[in-house]
């Protein structure tokens, strides 16, 4: 009998996150760290984040991890739920500790350090596979965080993108390169595979840059063309879509930012949003800007975004759009997402 067989299945939702979250913590008065500051602490996570954003927007989401056995653990899980995402699949770990991170806010951004060495997350592995088939999702969210997290999250990842581990559920991978996980010159050719075996990727091309020597759009999607949806940031500038009804390109929202840690996710989830709703390409892109620009005017990684229907009716109502029109589709498309303005 297969473990499919064995397990009983409940209706899916429309994405499932998988992979780290930590706890936030960041200056409640604005200012640095300092003895003299207050801090709020809250969930802070690149699929996590993927799940609340779509939550808001009006999806049903679950996010699948490992956290410890500790208060931490608890303020992630009972603050995730209460933004309405399901946590029923995440792991309780008595013997490591939920990771934390702190945010600096100075006068040239936010600078991010990282407590997560030895954290509950990194020991996830694909023997968490078998209790995570039991909430079936329209689309499995990942990223490239996990990957570089430990050897046994890395063979996760693998099974979850390459052998489609949880069946057939449209798999989104955002490639968020993180130097500092993978060390010196780490994470080109296993983040290249997973991007080639996932649907949708989502990379930015300052991370294309810096992994594979490009970061020309179309050269990308020529290294990545196996992927139905490919989707290359350019930060304040624009976002290219590379998809099966050609390609598109829409330009980023003008905003003031206050902190950009988290705008990348926020944009997977915008367009992710769009995807299942069934809307354009053109407006899945200006949803991913819409959501994005929401966080990056929070000093938290999400924001208190509308049901995705009120942000189409802001759109459509706003000022005319300038971005350029689709034109034809080229041969090979890749891209891979990267949050370029959240440092590890």
């Amino acid at each position: 009998m297969t473990d499919d067989a064995r397990t009983p299945r409940t209706s899916p939702v429309d994405v499932l996150a998988i992979g780290e979250t930590m706890v936030m913590v960041t200056p409640r008065y604005g200012g640095g760290i300092s003895a003299d500051n207050t801090f709020v602490l809250r969930p802070g996570g690149a699929e996590s984040n993927v799940a609340a954003l779509m939550a808001r927007l009006g999806h049903t989401t679950a996010w699948a991890g490992a956290v410890g056995d500790d208060p931490f653990g608890d303020l992630i899980t009972d603050a995730l739920r209460d933004q309405g995402v399901d946590v029923t699949l995440v792991r309780r770990d008595p013997r490591r500790p939920t990771a934390v991170y702190f945010k600096h806010p100075t006068a040239d951004g936010t600078e991010v350090y990282y407590y997560r060495t030895g954290s509950a997350a990194s020991a996830t592995h694909p023997g968490d596979l078998p209790a995570w088939r039991t909430r079936p999702a329209r689309v499995t969210h990942l990223s490239g965080i996990t990957a570089a997290l430990s050897a046994p999250s890395l063979a996760l990842v693998r099974r979850l993108v390459a052998d489609r581990a949880l069946g057939p559920s449209t798999v989104s991978f955002d490639v968020n390169h993180r130097p500092v996980l993978w060390g010196p010159g780490g994470g080109a050719a296993e983040l290249l595979d997973l991007a080639r075996h996932a649907d949708i990727v989502f990379t930015g091309r300052d991370e294309a840059q810096a992994l594979w020597g490009t970061a020309d759009a179309r050269a990308i999607r020529a290294l990545i063309p196996e992927p139905a949806h490919l989707i290359v940031k350019d930060a304040a500038v624009e976002a290219v879509a590379f998809t099966p009804d050609g390609e598109f390109r829409a330009p980023a929202r003008k905003v003031e930012v206050v902190d950009a840690v988290g705008a990348g996710d926020a944009f997977a989830a915008g367009w992710l949003s769009g995807l299942l709703d069934g809307r354009d390409q053109d407006t899945r892109l200006r949803l991913g800007h819409y959501a994005a620009s929401q966080v990056l005017r929070s000093p938290s990684d999400h924001a208190d975004l509308p049901l995705a229907r009120h942000a189409v009716e802001l759109l459509e109502n706003g000022p005319p759009h300038t971005g350029t029109p689709p034109v034809p589709p080229i041969e090979g498309q890749a891209t891979h997402v990267a949050d370029r303005r959240a440092r590890h």
